[in-house]
């Protein structure tokens, strides 16, 4: 297990979607390992049955999820091997056995060296199963030569190889982990830390102490997962969020330019400019062997013509098998795959003949390839100086984004899950979602309400349904977007238990906000109040003899009541997994983060006025910023440097 956190990805992958399918709600019960497998097997208790969860930690890895009869419902990668098929329906089989060094005996481990004709490191390491690393740490420790041959051994010697592995096992479930430097240069960057996203040079971790390893490099860990971690941990959580950071601009749902579309289209143009005239000097070439070939060109073309009339095609294309300057004959085609002569007279290139075409028609064929295949090159060339030109009118305006602190327009094929409610971010990283209408207010509740979180509510009619997600908000985004402005933050969606149980200040911005989305903005009032409940004290069961309609709820039980919560926002710019987004919250939240901002209060501008000047000023869509904007006309109390500046 990790203490780092892995950002999450824009969306949940088609695996994880039917992970959560069957296995949402269940009860993890065991974990067990395959004999001394590198197979771990998670078996959860769900209403169907128990499921497992299947581990397979060699080759390229895989997860598998078998159904309570072994019946494999989804791997993460279908494959077969030639013991075992990994594919949806199958019934899962372990791989084969392998021998487990924690059940031989004295007699057991003395067959498999007397069936052994490699040296010592190589049988413990394959035939023992032991793994090369382990295998040397056991001759190190029994002072025996890896490379003498197994047959050279002596009982002492055999009997001492016996005694130092049981130790080694006895003492690998044992608390506590060792890791290796790689020498003394490294064991002190591993002790002063390395830089964020670095990996430590670690030479070895293990489970228990290698004697063939350098004491003076040895470092002491709680724990194998954290041995592990503290090698592995730091980079492969860069490297992952590296990746999704690629997968989004590739998706098209992160900050892609118009200027790096038109990069990849340019590239592509003189890609395929390249590709025209490697086609047409090839034809071109072809075309002239075949004329300075003539008599060879036109002797094939008589025999396979007189042949086929006196044969057919049948006996033509069995014949020719045994030809050495004809490859085939299609008859469907009419036409042969037969070889030029090389420098030396033998078998050189392959042209493709038509039989029933003189030796000059089938030159001019290939000389119209060539021609065509010029005439799209040249097709090619316009289409890239249109393409360059329009790229260097976007790099010109890019430029004047960049000096204005513009971010540049998103193209992206899906929209971040809470944006389709209402959301914002509270002052310590916690995401809250709110309904914005009825049916919103039921998704809200039945989805994004969950045992933990919190309910929050105006207290005015049709007003949102607010959930604060205890473990779901936003931390630093260890790989921001590098074609943002530098003042414009970068944020991970994150689900994270570290986020702990929100303090008054945050329960307060988030009656706040669930003031702000309601009708308290509209009617121009200055304060209102709002409540906040556990999520057991909302309910969809109305009192006997009444009925709920859609988008209402009951609240059964004490209600913690905020009191005077006032009308007033700030919106700032953010980018969220590499998507600049506009936020808006309590000014306490938003000017705490966003270098610039706007303060908001109701007035008597409309909303699309302000978002059109937004929009104008920042780069960010108007229907973002619209969509994030209170129901109600609006002023703008305060504005630092985002639509303004100095």
């Amino acid at each position: 297990l990790s203490d780092r956190d892995r950002p999450m990805p824009m969306s949940p992958s088609p695996f994880a979607m039917v992970i959560r399918k069957y296995l949402n709600n269940g009860r993890l019960v065991d974990v067990t390992q395959h004999g001394f497998d590198r197979i771990l097997t998670l078996h959860v208790d769900t209403a169907a049955g128990i499921h497992r969860l299947v581990i397979e930690m060699f080759r390229e890895g895989n997860v598998i999820l078998l159904d309570p009869d072994g019946v494999i419902i989804q791997p993460l990668t279908s494959t077969e091997y030639a013991s075992r098929t990994l594919k949806r329906g199958e019934v899962y089989e372990w791989p084969p056995a392998q021998v487990d060094p924690r059940d031989l005996d004295a007699d057991g481990f003395s067959e498999i060296l007397v069936g052994s004709d490699a040296d010592v490191v190589r049988t413990l390491a394959a035939k023992v199963n032991l793994g090369r690393g382990y295998a040397n740490a056991i001759c190190a420790a029994t002072g025996i030569d890896p490379s003498m041959p197994i047959s050279n051994l002596s009982v002492d010697e055999k009997d001492d190889i016996m005694r130092v592995l049981t130790e080694m096992l006895e003492t690998i479930d044992s608390i506590g982990a060792h890791g290796w430097a790689k020498d003394a240069e490294s064991l002190n960057v591993i002790v002063s830390g390395v830089k964020a996203g670095e990996m430590p040079p670690y030479l070895e971790v293990a489970p228990v102490a290698l004697a063939h390893m350098d004491e003076e490099l040895h470092i002491e860990h709680t724990s194998l997962s954290a041995a592990v971690d503290a090698w592995w941990g730091a980079h492969d959580s860069a490297a992952y969020a590296r990746r999704e950071m690629e997968k989004m601009v590739e998706a098209g749902e992160a900050e892609e330019t118009s200027g790096s579309r038109l990069g990849r289209r340019a590239l592509q143009q003189e890609q395929a400019i390249g590709r025209f005239h490697e086609k047409a000097g090839k034809a071109q070439n072809v075309a002239a062997m075949i004329t300075e070939n003539w008599e060879h060109v036109n002797s094939l073309l008589v025999q396979i013509r007189r042949a086929v009339e006196q044969q057919g095609w049948s006996d033509v294309r069995a014949a020719v098998k045994g030809v050495e300057w004809i490859q085939s004959v299609d008859p469907a085609k009419r036409t042969m795959q037969a070889f030029l002569p090389n420098e030396e007279g033998l078998p050189g290139i392959r042209v493709e003949l038509y039989v029933d075409d003189t030796v000059h028609q089938n030159a001019q064929r290939h000389f119209t390839v060539a021609r065509t295949q010029k005439d799209k090159a040249k097709g090619a060339v316009k289409a890239l100086e249109d393409t360059e030109r329009k790229k260097r009118k976007e790099e010109k305006q890019r430029a004047k984004d960049e000096a204005s602190g513009r971010v540049g327009r998103v193209k992206r094929s899906k929209r971040l899950w809470f944006e389709r409610h209402r959301w914002t971010m509270l002052s310590d990283g916690r995401l809250m979602v709110g309904g914005r209408d009825a049916r919103g207010n039921d998704t809200v509740v039945k989805k994004h309400l969950g045992k933990e979180d919190i309910y929050v509510h105006a207290d005015l009619h049709g007003a949102p349904s607010c959930s604060i997600r205890i473990a779901e908000g936003f931390q630093s985004d260890p790989a921001p977007n590098p074609t943002l402005p530098k003042h414009v933050p970068s944020l991970r969606l994150t689900q994270s238990p570290d986020f702990g149980s929100p303090n008054e200040v945050v329960l307060e911005e988030a009656a706040q906000m669930a003031v702000c989305w309601s009708r308290a903005w509209g009617g121009g009032g200055g304060a209102a109040t709002a409540y906040h409940v556990g999520s057991n004290q909302v309910s969809k069961t109305a009192e006997t003899g009444e009925s709920l309609g859609r988008g209402a709820f009951v609240i059964r039980g004490q209600r913690n009541w905020h009191r005077n919560m006032s009308t007033e926002i700030s919106l700032g710019v953010v980018a969220i997994n590499g998507i600049p987004l506009p936020l808006v919250g309590t000014p306490a939240a938003i000017e705490s983060i966003c270098e610039r901002w706007i303060r908001l209060q109701p007035g008597t501008l409309k909303k699309e006025n302000i978002a059109n000047q937004i929009a104008n000023s920042t780069g960010l869509l108007q229907d973002d910023i619209l969509g994030c904007l209170p129901p109600g006309n609006l002023q703008i109390v305060e504005d630092r440097q985002l639509i303004t500046r100095l």
